[in-house]
């Protein structure tokens, strides 16, 4: 078998896929010294693949492709990938929910609590203190509105439960919602502290100006789902208009954020740069969850986190 792995893994990770797939299997490692010529035919060349490629790379189909183990969890970029109905599709699941799910609450309480402002005033060895206190909100008993109730949705629900909030999620057909419709969500949206978007990029400007028209004065925005699913100029305009105390943004619109967005200037908005799925052991999961799914499919068995990317789920 002939694998192309497009993940940029370090070498004891390599070292590790090496000695559980030779010498049955030949592996092509993407590295920075590979010219796009030697990585596109190892691309075409391919039955089986990890990571992401370049969706242009996708209009010659990989011929001989038995399986493709993305490592991400979204994947609404290759919605047009025509895939052939033989070929099998996995995703990264919940692996990178809880490391989303911690960081959009961090930040929201960074925002709370005046980390971020404290942070550049450290910088400037600049002291205010007790000036600040008045600003300072606290994230117990807030009321909550969770959009989305997949695996990030749930770990996001189940931080704040634990921090003594009242949540409310936001899902057509989850048996864990409350809220179904959109006319469910309006109706709550007055009553929200604070709105945590974790919808994937299908959700294309759910949150738009009518939604943030709909929010309580005074409360604060997060997103941690896809950039796509915002109206970022609407937001803009919100928070130009004193309605909203702030926003907590790890996905934008276009990333990496134009140097001109204005969102980069504004005192109350927490940038994480995508960040949110990171943490040290991410590349691991990404190697064992790719053994055990090749392993999986040569020995007749269901491989995990199976996909459709043209239903986006």
């Amino acid at each position: 078998m002939i694998i192309y792995c497009h993940s940029l893994l370090d070498g004891s990770l390599n070292d590790k896929l090496g000695n559980a797939l030779y010498p049955q299997h030949q592996i092509h490692f993407r590295t920075e010294a590979a010219s796009d010529h030697e990585l596109k035919t190892w691309f075409a060349d391919a039955e089986y693949i990890l990571g992401n490629p370049p969706v242009v790379w996708f209009e010659q189909f990989p011929a001989n492709l038995k399986f493709w183990q993305l490592d991400s969890a979204g994947f609404d970029q290759y919605a047009s990938v025509a895939i052939p109905d033989h070929v099998k599709t996995a995703n990264m699941g919940d692996w990178f929910a809880r490391p989303c799910a911690e960081s959009i609450v961090g930040g929201v309480l960074a925002l709370y609590r005046g980390l971020d402002k404290l942070t550049l005033l450290k910088q400037k060895s600049e002291w205010i203190g007790a000036p600040l206190r008045a600003e300072l909100k606290i994230l117990y008993k807030q009321n909550v509105v969770v959009l989305g109730a997949g695996t990030i949705g749930l770990s996001v629900n189940a931080i704040l439960k634990g921090l003594g909030c009242s949540t409310h999620l936001m899902a057509r057909t989850s048996q864990e919602a409350d809220l179904r419709s959109r006319e469910d969500l309006f109706n709550e949206l007055p009553h929200a502290d604070l709105v945590i978007n974790t919808l994937p990029g299908t959700a294309q400007h759910f949150v738009d100006s009518a939604f943030f028209a709909a929010m309580k004065s005074g409360s604060v925005y997060a997103s941690v789902g896809r950039g796509s699913t915002t109206d970022e100029n609407a937001l803009i305009e919100t928070l130009n208009s004193g309605k909203l105390d702030g926003a907590v943004l790890d996905v934008t619109e276009i990333e990496p954020l134009p140097t001109e967005s204005p969102l980069w200037k504004m005192d109350n908005v927490v940038l994480t740069q995508h960040t949110g799925g990171g943490h040290k052991n991410e590349h691991m999961g990404k190697v064992d969850l790719f053994l055990n799914n090749i392993f999986a499919i040569e020995n007749g068995g269901n491989i995990a986190n199976e996909v459709n990317l043209v239903k986006g789920y």
